[in-house]
């Protein structure tokens, strides 16, 4: 390592002082790559240019909706088994909640039914309605048992 600090202070001071030109300033920076050129630049209006038409361009789309149509209707195929059967599961899962609402109704009412054909309410609702058993002799079969039957108003 000290052989190689001596030949770098060897080397500086065997190199002589950069001269600057007379007339100069000695504190001026040189001067910057391209810094004396000047670029005008024009503003150019393309609006009023109308393209040329691509012959091309109208095959190409035409192409490409034909693509998205075909694609569209295999992915319909594809997906519209799976979707019905999950509209079917949501209908069947439908019709079991309103058969299981129709069997509590159902409970219910055949519930209300015993309570109002029960013989102790009967037998409640005829003493407050003034109805008795009828008496003997009260009752006349229409169809009697020697084969006469009773007129028939109509």
């Amino acid at each position: 390592m000290a052989a190689m600090s001596t030949s770098f202070h060897r080397a500086e001071s065997a190199a002589a002082p950069a001269r600057i030109p007379p007339g100069r300033d000695p504190f001026a920076l040189r001067p910057l790559p391209g810094e004396d050129l000047y670029m005008y630049t024009k503003t150019i209006d393309n609006s009023r240019i109308v393209p040329e038409p691509d012959p091309q361009a109208r095959r190409n789309c035409w192409s490409a909706i034909g693509v998205a149509a075909v694609v569209l209707t295999l992915l319909t195929g594809v997906l519209a088994p799976s979707v019905a059967n999950t509209l079917a599961g949501y209908k069947l899962e439908a019709l079991r909640a309103e058969n299981r609402r129709l069997l509590d109704e159902r409970r219910e009412l055949e519930l209300q039914e015993a309570q109002l054909t029960a013989p102790e309410r009967l037998q409640q609702l005829a003493v407050h309605r003034h109805m008795v058993a009828p008496q003997n002799g009260q009752v006349v079969n229409l169809n009697k048992p020697d084969g006469a039957t009773v007129a028939m108003v109509h």
